[in-house]
């Protein structure tokens, strides 16, 4: 998934429309490398590229391997903000309820500020997301502890099958004005894997019964109908997945509908 944000970001520079996108990015380095540190460290650099945005009047879009990036995102913002976070996954095990140590499956958890606290406060601005000011949306593959976890928080869920029963507008709409009652603006987190792998194999961990790409859309257009964008990231996209380059494409529709004027 490493792979990921470069493969997005020159399909995105090929396209004529997009030429007032400003791309940035940096080579981290560390003289003892730590699977945990360096990761925090990226953040920690991520963070001061998503502020220099900010403070451009700039939206930022962040191209992520890892879920977790969005430690980093929420720190450069640095404002209190709501979440939409869309994954097949929960993304909400801790070090003490993980059975795998993958650590992009502990992101929602450690941006509510379930775990890694000592971690998250050494990047400069950042401050755990309440709980009441986050949706997870798509969200279909759990580990048994991580969703007992997240049947006991006050973390909103929304199923892929609410939305294909009814609307991604019937689905949402509950959800997101209570949201909207409490903060204007939002963080649009979206793991490329709540799509449904016949619509687009995006990585190793795709799940059945995912969103379409139209739902997909509509749910981007929908946020921003009604919230201000603080940032927006497209994470865990593996080229070496994508057959005919649908998740590319999918990618790509998605950052067209963020550039449409409202």
């Amino acid at each position: 998934m490493g792979k990921g944000p470069a493969r997005l970001a020159s399909r995105i520079m090929q396209d004529d429309r997009f030429r007032g996108v400003q791309f940035d990015a940096a080579k981290v380095e560390e003289e003892f490398p730590l699977e945990v540190g360096t990761t925090f460290h990226v953040l920690r650099v991520l963070s001061d590229k998503v502020r220099e945005a900010v403070a451009q009047d700039r939206l930022p879009l962040v191209l992520a391997g890892g879920c977790i990036s969005a430690i980093g995102t929420l720190a450069g913002i640095g404002h209190s903000t709501g979440v939409l976070w869309l994954d097949a996954h929960g993304d909400f095990n801790t070090p003490e309820t993980t059975i795998s140590g993958f650590l992009d499956g502990m992101a929602l958890a450690t941006l509510v500020g379930r775990c890694w606290k000592n971690l998250s406060a050494t990047i400069n601005g950042f401050r755990p997301v309440p709980e009441r000011q986050t949706i997870l949306l798509g969200a279909r593959d759990f580990d048994s502890a991580e969703k007992s976890l997240l049947d006991h928080s006050a973390v909103t869920q929304i199923s892929p099958r609410a939305v294909h029963e009814t609307s991604v507008v019937e689905a949402l709409r509950p959800a997101l004005a209570t949201l909207r009652s409490l903060t204007p603006g939002i963080y649009l987190h979206i793991d490329l894997d709540v799509l449904d792998p016949s619509q687009a194999r995006v990585n190793q961990f795709g799940v059945a019964d995912g969103l379409t790409v139209s739902e997909l859309l509509d749910v981007v257009r929908l946020v921003r109908e009604h919230f201000l964008l603080a940032a927006v990231a497209i994470t865990a996209y593996d080229p070496s997945y994508d057959e005919g380059d649908r998740a590319l494409e999918a990618a790509l529709k998605l950052v067209r509908v963020l550039h449409e004027p409202h």
